[in-house]
């Protein structure tokens, strides 16, 4: 049942997360009739990745996040590999470490101000079809079953997306861009630096992924690891454990919170949308493919989404054509650079750790910025040029 008692909506957005709230949002400031559903009592999905957000991208999605939802303020980054070291150190507010929890909750709240009706707990438990068109879903709450329609449902309940499934979008991923993570929230940790994030990387503590640290006080952190595709002699946890085992100001400390998950880092999908249909966030594979993170993706996604949305309703067309607008823009301006960044990830994933020590030798900390951002991968290309048996790798990057 739904709680204000209302049942017909312009669209239906399945999932509260960063995606599900930006497009929700987007809709609602355009004029449409919104409802937003989550099947968690809070909106907040398991944390799989280190909750870390740059300043450029909170600019980039426009978004003034209160104190609250801050945990930590960060000015720089350590890389390590197996034999090297890298720093880099911006001397101003780089990002933030948040706290999931309450940036999710404040997200839905803004959707809310902004005219959608949000209802948690929500789970939608089906998908009403009719003339070939997706017209709405089934709900459920606290038992109660009921069901909403809608012009366009949106479905962004996260990298398992159930709504898509059902639906009929292919959104099947390769193993090899499924990658497992960990983490531990950990108080009572001495950090080489609690105002930078630190990762690791290197092939026997975190194959094909890193290790990250990403301080949220001054002895509390997220400690988590992130490894890429199957056929390991560890688990994700059985890696992350032994690295904390190693490390003597993290052994220490006490776990207070565990996550685990698996993270779409690329495969990302030429089609998102269906008849009446949109996948956005982790239900459609946006996801930054060298690190994890998907928070500016996601919001990206969302907005695009919202805003094709829009359009489409007022043109009374709901089909796949005539969303697929929405396909075009964010590969114009998402998915491009995305992929080049999904390149370099897996010519990275391939180097050994000499290789990775020559690499992080042979590069300054705004080079390292803007390689996850998937600018100036011609300078790995050189870099590893510089070894013949690389050269092939290398050229994947030119």
């Amino acid at each position: 049942m739904m709680l204000n008692g209302k049942y017909d909506y312009d669209v239906v957005v399945v999932g509260a997360g960063p995606a599900g709230s930006a497009t929700a949002k987007t809709c609602a400031e355009k004029g449409l009739e919104v409802a937003m559903v989550e099947k968690l009592p809070v909106p907040f999905a398991v944390k799989r990745c280190g909750e870390g957000l740059s300043n450029d991208s909170v600019k980039l999605i426009g978004q003034k996040i209160p104190p609250e939802c801050i945990a930590r303020k960060i000015n720089g980054a350590i890389v390590y590999s197996p034999g090297k070291k890298a720093v880099i150190d911006l001397h101003r507010e780089a990002g933030y470490i948040l706290e999931r929890k309450l940036y999710d909750k404040w997200l839905a709240a803004e959707a809310a101000r902004a005219g959608v009706y949000v209802q948690t707990k929500t789970a939608a438990t089906g998908v009403i079809k009719k003339d070939g068109f997706v017209k709405g879903v089934e709900i459920e709450f606290e038992g109660e079953k009921s069901a909403l329609s809608s012009r366009v449902v949106v479905a962004a309940d996260g990298v398992e997306s159930v709504i898509s499934r059902m639906a009929g979008l292919k959104t099947t991923n390769n193993l090899v861009n499924i990658f497992s993570a960990y983490q531990f929230e950990m108080v009572g940790i001495e950090m080489e630096d609690p105002d930078k994030i630190i990762v690791y990387v290197g092939n026997k503590i975190s194959p094909r992924g890193y290790v990250w640290i990403f301080p949220k006080g001054e002895d509390v952190a997220n400690v988590g690891i992130g490894i890429g595709g199957l056929g390991y002699e560890k688990t994700a946890r059985g890696y992350l454990e032994d690295f904390i085992k190693s490390d003597e100001g993290l052994r220490k400390g006490s776990i207070v919170e565990v996550n685990t998950g698996a993270i779409p880092a690329g495969g990302f999908m030429d089609n998102m949308v269906l008849n009446g249909l949109v996948a956005v966030g982790d239900a459609a594979h946006q996801v930054n493919p060298l690190h994890g993170g998907g928070i500016k993706e996601a919001t990206l996604g969302g907005m695009i989404a919202g805003d094709v949305i829009a359009g489409c309703i007022e043109k009374n067309d709901v089909s796949q054509s005539a969303l697929s607008e929405y396909n075009k823009i964010w590969w114009e301006q998402q998915g491009k650079r995305l992929r080049n960044i999904e390149k370099a990830r897996n010519v990275i994933a391939k180097l050994s750790d000499e290789d990775l020590d020559m690499l992080v030798e042979s590069v300054t900390g705004d080079d390292i910025v803007d390689f996850t951002r998937g600018k100036k991968l011609e300078k790995v290309a050189q870099i590893l040029l510089r070894k013949p048996g690389l050269i092939t790798l290398a050229r994947h990057l030119l």
